[in-house]
């Protein structure tokens, strides 16, 4: 072999076209493999590495698709771009093409809040702002499709630059997910896991729709105003405490505020004018909310309601079947007409067993109201 045969080998170990990318940050999706002219030599190596994707570009168009591994660049591991150039018997001259090295490991701890509150109308409470924080995770699944949809010729890409579009994303796709989940409002911030799980799945497909997956989608936090919380507080004690206690004590409250008050006296006495009239208000809605419940609450079976004031209530028999109840007064009209007599068996709360009129002390004076039978002729 000559001398000029060892110096030819020589170089061609020596500039051997190597394609690589060695990732040393924590933030960039995408990186485009610069080369002068971008001129690739027949017979380069292509080094993949492991979390990386490879993507061919040409004139524009998407070439192929390489994932982890090393690969000798030819027509035959090139196919579309080996079509795209119009090569049929290979190629001995380099050729001009874009490589841009994706990573596709998960990108995770991304930060996503609501800009603007969101305005929900709650049944109880009308109509409430809260907000919304949390994280989320994603990683690119179709690196071609991310690539001529999203990156263009961007020739360093990062996470910052897509999290901009994807929170815009997010905060609309939440705000509808909230919407239609119609929760009362005290239940957004107990229900975290499960909203979390539902905006996951709202979220992907669109998502997939520029070659990113959403891995995973956590809400941190959903906060409301400070008075919007107090009036959630009051209203859930409400229905826990005892209306008359809560009315002592506030009005407890309101006269130890008084007290401390520097208007002195005169100061005190207002505010416990103030905390009794609160109380009374408080006693009177209590009043009112029990004795309705007593009015409308329904008989329970084997029971009966209880008599009215003053009013004492007689079961009779009649027809061998229990009739009632009446008061004294029906009773009385009962008997005039011939409906119950003296032996009739009635019976009132507080009697053991059934007894015949007549031998009921209180209804002794029925048997003198009514005529004796006519004699006969």
């Amino acid at each position: 072999m000559g001398i000029f045969d060892e110096i030819k080998k020589k170089l061609s170990h020596e500039f051997i076209d190597i394609i690589e990318w060695l990732d040393n940050t924590n933030d960039t999706i995408v990186h485009r493999f610069e080369r002068y002219q971008n001129e690739i030599k027949n017979g380069a190596q292509l080094v993949v590495r492991e979390g990386q994707i490879a993507v061919f570009i040409n004139e524009g168009q998407l070439a192929d698709v390489f994932k982890p591994g090393t690969y000798t660049l030819n027509t035959q591991n090139l196919p579309i771009l080996a079509t795209l150039k119009g090569w049929k018997y290979g190629f001995n001259s380099p050729f001009k093409a874009e490589v841009y090295f994706v990573s596709s490991r998960m990108f995770t701890d991304e930060k996503w809040g609501t800009k603007n509150p969101i305005t929900l109308n709650d049944d109880r409470f009308g109509f409430v702002e809260i907000r919304a924080f949390g994280t989320y995770a994603f990683k690119i699944n179709d690196a071609g499709k991310f690539i001529t949809d999203i990156v263009g010729t961007d020739s360093h890409f990062t996470n910052y630059e897509i999290n901009e579009h994807l929170k815009s994303l997010i905060s609309t796709r939440f705000t509808d997910t909230i919407g239609e989940a119609n929760l009362p409002i005290e239940l957004y911030a107990a229900n975290t896991n499960e909203l979390s799980e539902t905006c996951l799945e709202v979220m992907n497909p669109e998502f997939n729709s520029v070659g990113i997956s959403l891995e995973k989608f956590f809400i941190e936090n959903v906060s409301m105003p400070e008075e919007l919380k107090k009036e959630i507080f009051e209203y859930s004690r409400l229905n826990k405490v005892d209306l008359d206690k809560l009315a002592k004590f506030k009005a407890a409250k309101a006269m130890e505020a008084a007290a401390s008050n520097e208007s002195g006296a005169a100061g005190a006495g207002m505010g416990m004018g103030m905390g009794f009239a609160m109380a009374q208000q408080m006693g009177n809605l209590f009043n009112q909310q029990t004795q309705s419940k007593t009015v409308n609450q329904p008989a329970s079976t084997g029971a009966t309601p209880p008599p009215l004031p003053n009013q004492v209530q007689y079961y009779y028999a009649a027809n061998g079947q229990q009739a009632g109840p009446v008061n004294f007064e029906a009773l009385k009209n009962l008997f005039a007409a011939r409906s119950i007599n003296a032996e009739t068996l009635v019976w009132k709360q507080g009697m053991a067993n059934w007894t015949s009129l007549q031998s009921v002390p209180e209804l002794q004076n029925l048997l003198g109201s009514v005529p004796p039978p006519l004699p006969n002729n």
